[in-house]
């Protein structure tokens, strides 16, 4: 019995919410499968009701069905996938064939990955690979100029927020617009638009900008305090967070690795984008937090992930309506 005014003990406060949790979350639940079974069925009416009158839809991998190819980016990248499976498989096979086989670290290890990376990003973009080198040029010796300044980052990132602009203006460039003697370039420029690949650069060159800058100012990060409370680090491994707020060397922040850093071929076109510190500090120490089980679930995710986009591309079509004006006109969910 509980007598009126008297204090509820906070574990019968906490069993009297668990039934209104569990309705709540039944209720959400319920909600999702009705919202969802109408919104796909209505898409599906959509796509077949519009076949014709869609832009961009080409025959699939599906049999019956048309793929949505409107987008140029999307478009591009499946059309090319089996051919950069093939070069990153390679790419992978080389690179850790010498790395392992040669017992290669830091300076040697940016070495190899940045030869066989501008190999790469030569057959993506042609001869637009001089664009990319000539702008990380810039941004790494604005980096080495005003690091000691107070105002570096602001400095770095309205460089790099600049460049994002003028690519996105000026589409890329073009060589004749640096003279006619280097018009014909424009005949060479890869399977991949250079200036949509860029915007991850950015980041990096942001990230690489960033961490000197701050290790030049001392790192206050508290290596022996953070691993009392990470058990990755505590188990003898060492986390990602770490690696990224730990400081370098300042000899590490080097042209070499620093491009090695910008063009590293397996996280080039889609990332994830990992800092300058934690990418240099495993040039010499490879990770051990993953193992090889781990890191192959990791790619069945991807497979499934690139399966549902098909999938999605295949029945759906959503981006077709969205870049035919026909969309005002459909009644949409």
């Amino acid at each position: 019995m509980t007598v009126p005014g008297s204090p509820v003990s906070p574990g019968a406060s906490k069993m009297s919410s668990v039934p209104w949790k569990r309705l709540e979350l039944a209720a959400l639940c319920a909600y999702a499968v009705v919202f969802y079974s109408a919104m796909v069925q209505r898409s599906l009416r959509l796509a077949r009701d519009y076949t014709g009158k869609l832009y961009g839809l080409r025959a699939g991998s599906i049999p019956g069905r048309l793929n949505d190819s409107s987008d140029a980016q999307w478009r591009n990248f499946r059309g090319n996938l089996p051919v950069l499976t093939i070069v990153m498989a390679a790419f992978l096979i080389v690179a850790n064939g010498l790395r392992y086989g040669c017992s290669l670290k830091g300076r040697g290890a940016s070495l190899v990955w940045l030869i066989l990376s501008l190999i790469y990003l030569c057959y993506l973009h042609g001869a637009c690979v001089g664009f990319i080198l000539v702008i990380a040029g810039i941004n790494y010796a604005i980096v080495k100029l005003f690091a000691r300044y107070k105002y570096c980052t602001g400095i770095i990132w309205s460089f790099n927020l600049a460049m994002l602009t003028l690519n996105r203006v000026y589409e890329g460039y073009s060589f004749s617009l640096f003279g006619q003697q280097l018009a014909f370039l424009d005949n060479y420029r890869g399977t991949f638009r250079w200036h949509i690949c860029f915007n991850f650069v950015v980041l990096r060159m942001i990230s690489f900008g960033c961490d000197y800058c701050w290790t030049l100012s001392s790192s206050h990060f508290d290596h022996k305090k953070h691993m009392q409370k990470c058990e990755v680090c505590y188990s003898g491994k060492t986390c990602y967070f770490a690696l990224q707020e730990k400081g370098l060397s300042v000899d590490k922040y080097t042209f070499l690795t620093y491009l090695c850093y910008l063009t590293y071929a397996p996280l080039y076109i889609a990332g994830p984008v990992v800092s300058y510190n934690a990418f240099a500090a495993q040039l010499d120490v490879p990770q051990k937090n993953y193992s090889v089980g781990q890191i192959c679930c990791y790619g069945l995710r991807w497979i499934l992930n690139f399966l549902l986009i098909e999938v999605m591309t295949h029945f759906f079509h959503y981006n077709a309506f969205v870049v035919r004006p026909i969309m005002a006109a459909v009644d949409t969910v």
